[in-house]
């Protein structure tokens, strides 16, 4: 999403990402070439920062015309915020479920109603614990657990980047025993889910109401771990694309490294801690090598035996409205039942 992410990847014994550079039209200004192996079976783009320019530059790739992505692999990898009570920091997450958790009404916190617990509100419900009812289609996105489940082992293989400065910020989470993953002795790699957001946030309130977000938007299926800027954006361009014919919704794996808490620990306020050190950033984005190196060679390397014909989903793939087939396992359903539920609830027919 941004150099540092990108450039971890070069001058790697591997696969030399520098050998091809290939200028895409509509790609960040700051990132305008795809990144290629000689061989062109390894590419990488930087899509810039924030969900308009993981959209757009995603949506530059898609529709150039320069590559065929119809049976290619999409590791979106890079490193974000992480939630004490699920993982830490240095750690290497795989999502199943990944929420636009800000897209919500919402009231500064000073002017919320007294009963309410956050200043968030699912559009167009009237209470924060109520699914909405103004859907845009962008609020969860599925992703293929088999794949996950192969991701997974071949990352676990990896041996992952640590610190004396990054253990030190971790047992200052020990007193909270909510907080015991965060609390960890070193990195590991898990399953949860990620959270998209264009708003940087910090604090043990934002934590909670995105957590409670996650949960209500998955029908309580997903667990919120990761937090980031990019990630349904960039999955929305690849839902359209496989809806065109140009990519294969099953075949993407989303892999965030944890480079810092979204919340203090006890005594330290929500400024310090977004202000503060984050000795977990160098590790966070060295993993991103370290354990997607081990992705990527896991599936060329099984490309004939298993990944080139594809890795059948066990699992609903894709959005809230079932664009892709299918009936969702959150959500209101298929967008058959949508839009038999906007129509019955609109005061407009």
């Amino acid at each position: 999403m941004f150099k540092p992410e990108g450039a971890i990847w070069y001058n790697i014994p591997e696969f030399d990402l520098l050998a091809r550079n290939v200028t895409v039209p509509g790609l960040s200004p700051l990132f305008p070439e795809a990144h290629c192996t000689q061989d062109g079976s390894i590419c990488q783009v930087i899509t810039g920062e924030a969900e308009i320019n993981a959209a757009s530059s995603i949506s530059a790739l898609v529709y150039s015309n320069i590559f065929d992505l119809t049976t290619t692999y999409f590791l979106v990898a890079g490193i974000a915020g992480v939630n004490p009570k699920v993982a830490t920091i240095g750690d290497v997450t795989f999502a199943r479920f990944a929420v636009q958790v800000a897209l919500q009404y919402e009231f500064d916190a000073r002017e919320k109603p007294a009963d309410f617990p956050t200043g968030y509100v699912p559009q167009g419900a009237v209470a924060p614990d109520q699914y909405p009812t103004s859907i845009y289609g962008t609020e969860v996105f599925e992703l293929n657990t088999a794949l996950r489940t192969l991701a997974v082992g071949f990352a676990k293989n990896a041996t992952l980047n640590d610190t004396t400065a990054t253990q030190e910020m971790r047992s200052l989470y020990a007193n909270n025993s909510a907080f015991a993953p965060g609390a960890s002795s070193g990195p590991s790699v898990r399953e949860c889910d990620t959270a998209t957001s264009d708003v940087y946030f910090s604090g043990t309130l934002l934590g909670e109401a995105f957590e409670n977000t996650t949960t209500l938007f998955t029908n309580g299926t997903g667990v919120y771990c990761t937090t980031q800027q990019e990630d349904n954006a960039t999955l929305e361009v690849l839902l359209r694309a496989t809806l065109a014919k140009l990519a294969d919704f099953s075949r993407i794996i989303v892999m965030r490294t944890a480079s810092d808490f979204d919340r203090p620990h006890d005594g330290v306020s929500a400024a310090q801690n977004l202000f503060g050190d984050a000795p977990g950033y160098h590790p966070s984005v060295e993993n991103i090598y370290l354990a997607g190196v081990r992705v990527v060679e896991g599936i060329v390397n099984g490309w004939s035996q298993t990944f080139e014909q594809g890795v059948k989903a066990e699992n609903y793939i894709g959005d809230i409205f079932g664009s892709l087939g299918g009936v969702p396992d959150f959500g209101p359903g298929s967008s058959t039942s949508l839009r038999k539920r906007r129509t019955k609830n609109s005061q407009f027919t």
